[in-house]
């Protein structure tokens, strides 16, 4: 099991959200830990900052759960990531327009975040959230390993 703190952020009584470092492009970024989105989500124009020659693909899927069932919807495949000391095999991203999330965040203080971490990754790598402790553990697959190995 890899363990990678979390931070958990006040949303002025309106919850909390945890976030989490991960290494993308060999860059820093944050992103939400979303247990409700189902899949992995960046943001279109974090992403194009982070690497202007990712390629991405019109969807033909509408985005819902963020206050939408109509937002237009893309697609990139992420290599490289690195998530604690864990590297996460090539995976598709849903690359969405997530700046009200950003300008709701910087309303309150908050960092910016790339996007949200989503179900996908979660099951795959067996997360458990520990909000006591503020840790994520994912555990290693074969995969994983192999690439950890090289």
């Amino acid at each position: 099991m890899t363990s990678i703190p979390l931070q958990i952020i006040d949303l002025h009584d309106d919850g909390f959200h945890p976030l989490l470092e991960v290494i993308l492009f060999g860059k820093a970024f944050i992103v939400v830990l979303d247990t409700g989105a189902s899949k992995t989500a960046f943001d279109r124009t974090a992403l194009f900052e982070a690497n202007e020659s990712m390629a991405v693909l019109a969807s033909d899927r509408l985005s819902t759960g963020l206050g939408t069932n109509t937002m237009e919807s893309f697609t990139a495949v992420i290599s490289g990531m690195l998530i604690g000391d864990m590297p996460i095999a090539d995976f598709e991203v849903a690359v969405l327009d997530l700046s009200t999330i950003n300008i709701a965040y910087s309303q309150m203080g908050h960092p910016q975040v790339l996007g949200v971490l989503g179900g996908d990754i979660l099951m795959k790598y067996k997360a458990i959230i520990d909000y006591g402790k503020q840790v994520l553990k994912l555990k290693k697959t074969r995969f994983s390993r192999l690439l950890t190995l090289k």
